[in-house]
């Protein structure tokens, strides 16, 4: 036998061992094979799946997150100009406190000056007439060292007396 001549008989053996485990393969393997396949196949389907909605979701949330800021930036920018405005408000209040404040001040200083002249005025005044009786006191004494004197000065004080009661 040489090792080019095809022995038929041990390629019968061959060709039927290889049916029997083909059949066992077909029967048993290939079955779990094609299962464990589409099993896999049906996993990163849904994987695929799932991914495409994450990123759906993703790109929702993205567009709600950008609209969120959004809507925040405007809500700052309206608070902000309302704090401003409420600022500016509460700045022309205070002035216009200020000078009320101050225009009452100033009239109760300028009373106060008018109510001190007057009194200045009165003190002076008060001055003076005590200078005055004090002076004319001092004169009448002097001229009513004379006895002659005193009783002229006494009929013409009468007399004025009886005048003014007429």
């Amino acid at each position: 036998m040489s090792l080019l001549t095809p022995d038929f008989g041990l390629l019968f053996w061959m060709v039927l061992s290889f049916l029997i485990v083909f059949g066992l393969l077909a029967k048993f393997g290939f079955p779990v094979i094609t299962k464990m396949v589409n099993q896999r196949k049906t996993y990163i389907q849904d994987s695929l799946d799932s991914a495409q909605k994450a990123n759906e979701q993703l790109a929702s949330i993205k567009e709600k997150s950008d609209e969120i800021l959004t809507s925040a930036k405007t809500e700052q920018v309206k608070i902000l100009k309302e704090a401003a405005e409420t600022r500016d408000r509460i700045i022309a209040e205070a002035r216009e406190q200020a000078k009320t404040a101050g225009r009452k001040e100033l009239e109760e200083i300028r009373l106060q000056i008018q109510a001190e002249k007057e009194q200045a005025i009165r003190d002076i005044r008060r001055q003076v007439a005590d200078l005055s009786v004090n002076v004319a006191e001092k004169v009448i004494r002097e001229s009513l060292k004379n006895p002659d004197e005193q009783m002229s000065m006494i009929d013409r004080l009468v007399d004025e007396a009886l005048v003014s009661k007429s």
